[in-house]
């Protein structure tokens, strides 16, 4: 810390209790100054000699010769002592905790260069700009001094001088920093030194300074102190939006108890204007803030009950890079009410997501001066859409253990991201049989709304097996598994090794079915009977022909497996048709909408077939 020693004569200043203080000299004092509650007696000749102020209120003949009352000046009593033990010449040491308050209250006594050259003003003004200024940690001790000096230290320009001695020391070149820095957070592997390095030619290289180095100091100031500091760092241009990230987070790290952990504890106002302040100083461009640090702005907003504004601004950040969120990101509890989970918080993300997938398919068409302004505009691509499905297919399977979560949202937020592409639909799958499971009350109308979710198609080879045998499917799903599964073993019998699944699906579906597995669900009864009868005559193709060949070794496997696919279709699907009609499930209504009814038919003019499903 730097310092000035001021005067040479030793200090005589002497304490009679708390609120006395007088000069220990062989002269009698002649003047009494009050200061608040502090009465000093001293000479009026020191003071007459160096201050103004005094020199008129002395003169005044409204006033007291002998007394003076000064309540109002800057730094109490403290300050004013510093100034008269100035005028008396005795030692007084300056430092970035005294500093602003003795310039403060020598200021306010007028001690110009006028009345006296080589006065407390000038004395004072060249330590700040000689000194202080040009000290890292002092500019930044100094600058928070002048909160308790307001308007005086404003009007000095101190606090502007503060602010761009900090500004400019931040922004300079890390190779040219010398001075000492706070830093305790993990760097960078670029810019820390290998320690088992040799040291070339006995000397060991210099770490790498930090480009961040600064953020930790600066969190000792005050919110205010500390929103200046930042937009004029930030003004003065030259620091990327990564390192003010950076300080932000650091900021709210130290200044809002929990935020790490998602509760934020203490003075609720409080946090809350540190919180909305904070958000006001993200810079414009999303893609250099950290993410997991946006989603703690957004947890602590909404705990906080942030204003709507401020929410929409992080919501709008985080959507437009929700590729990075995992499942465990996005399951945020909500802070009143019977559900568990704060679904419309992820509907908001998801939707802010597709605007800004909508507004890249308008960015071909915008000048080459408009896209340098749109900072915050990012190129959504296939793969992070890819990111963003699978991401919701494990955030509905998660909530969908909630009791209290409507149907209408757990489709409303599917909805959302079906048009995105998937490789399969299992994940999807998961989260449906998840929410029938957890909510089996639910009519039948709104399993086939909820299973409509999905194509059965784009189901793996696993996810199929499992929901062949799946009780809490509709009829009409299981049929539509086990049907193209069929399709893809028959494909398989027929040679084709690596077959395009959904593309043999697709050739081998009856007219009409070409279309998304929505589709599927409305198809007339003599279309699923024709189908049926087409995944029969595969299956039983493909039964014979692995009779046919099972002396060839090169094709012993594939034939076998096919078998037993097929076998294992037939026999599934009889156990599931016969356990339905035995519960009574096969309703007038199920008969005129799933292909349950043609099966029905079918029972009764073929008694052969009604004996095998009694004998299963």
């Amino acid at each position: 810390m730097k310092f000035m020693k001021l005067g040479s004569k030793p200090d005589s200043f002497q304490n009679d209790g708390d609120n006395i203080r007088y000069v220990a000299t062989e002269l009698a004092t002649d003047l009494t100054v009050k200061v608040g509650d502090v009465n000093f007696y001293l000479h009026k000749f020191p003071l007459l000699s160096k201050s103004a102020r005094i020199q008129k209120l002395i003169t005044n003949p409204e006033e007291n010769n002998d007394e003076v009352h000064i309540h109002d000046i800057p730094g109490g009593p403290a300050a004013f002592e510093i100034c008269a033990k100035f005028c008396y010449g005795m030692t007084v040491t300056l430092n970035a905790y005294n500093v602003v308050a003795a310039r403060c209250a020598a200021e306010y006594l007028e001690m110009y260069e006028t009345v006296e050259k080589g006065n407390l003003i000038y004395k004072v003004d060249v330590f700040l700009n000689s000194s202080i200024f040009r000290s890292w940690k002092d500019s930044i001790i100094v600058l928070q001094t002048t909160k308790s000096l307001l308007p005086w230290s404003e009007e000095l320009k101190i606090v502007s001088h503060c602010l761009n001695s900090i500004a400019s020391k931040a922004l300079i070149d890390t190779s040219k920093v010398e001075w000492s820095y706070t830093y305790n957070r993990k760097k960078l592997p670029s810019e820390n030194g290998n320690g088992n390095d040799s040291p070339w030619n006995g000397v060991r290289k210099q770490q790498m300074v930090p480009k961040d180095w600064w953020v930790e100091d600066l969190c000792e100031l005050k919110l205010d102190l500390y929103e200046r500091v930042v937009k004029t760092i930030i003004s003065k241009g030259n620091v990327s939006g990564y390192v003010i990230g950076e300080a932000l987070n650091a900021y709210a790290s130290r200044k809002l108890p929990g935020f790490n952990k998602g509760l934020i504890h203490g003075d609720t106002a409080k946090n809350k204007l540190l919180l909305e302040t904070i958000i006001g100083l993200l810079p414009p461009d999303t893609r250099s803030i950290p993410f997991g640090f946006l989603l703690k702005l957004l947890r602590a907003g909404i705990l906080l009950e942030c204003q709507e504004s401020e929410r929409s601004k992080l919501m709008k950040r985080v959507g437009h890079c929700l590729e990075e969120a995992k499942v465990a990101d996005l399951l945020i509890r909500t802070p009143v009410g019977e559900a568990i989970f704060n679904v419309d918080t992820v509907q908001r993300l998801v939707e802010e997501f597709i605007i800004a997938c909508e507004h890249d398919g308008e960015a071909d068409s915008l000048l080459e001066d408009e896209l340098q302004d749109m900072k915050s505009t990012r190129i959504i691509s296939d793969t992070a859409k890819i990111k963003v499905a699978k991401l919701v297919d494990g955030y509905l399977a998660e909530i969908a253990r909630d009791l209290n979560l409507p149907l209408a949202k757990f489709i409303h937020l599917a909805e959302l991201v079906s048009s995105f592409p998937r490789a399969t639909h299992d994940g999807i799958y998961r989260a449906i049989d998840m929410y029938l499971k957890e909510h089996p009350e639910i009519s039948k109308s709104d399993k086939k709304r909820i299973c409509r979710l999905m194509d059965c198609r784009k189901l793996s080879a696993e996810a199929c097996m499992h929901a062949i045998q799946n009780e809490r499917l509709p009829m009409r799903i299981v049929v539509q598994v086990l049907f193209f599964e069929q399709l893809r073993a028959t494909s398989c019998s027929e040679g084709n090794s690596t077959p395009d699944r959904a593309g043999s699906m697709r050739s081998s579906l009856p007219s009409g079915s070409h279309e998304s597995s929505r589709s599927i669900t409305t198809n007339t009864e003599e279309e699923w009977e024709e189908a049926l009868k087409f995944s029969g005559e595969g299956s039983r193709r493909s039964s014979n022909d692995s009779n046919k060949t099972n002396n060839n070794n090169n094709n012993n496997e594939r034939v076998g497996a096919n078998k037993m696919k097929g076998l294992m279709s037939k026999k599934i699907l009889s156990k599931i048709w016969s356990s339905k009609d035995r519960s009574g499930e096969i309703t007038s209504d199920d008969t005129s909408e799933s292909p349950a009814s043609t099966v029905a038919e079918e029972t009764k003019s073929t008694p052969s077939r009604s004996r095998r499903h009694s004998v299963s």
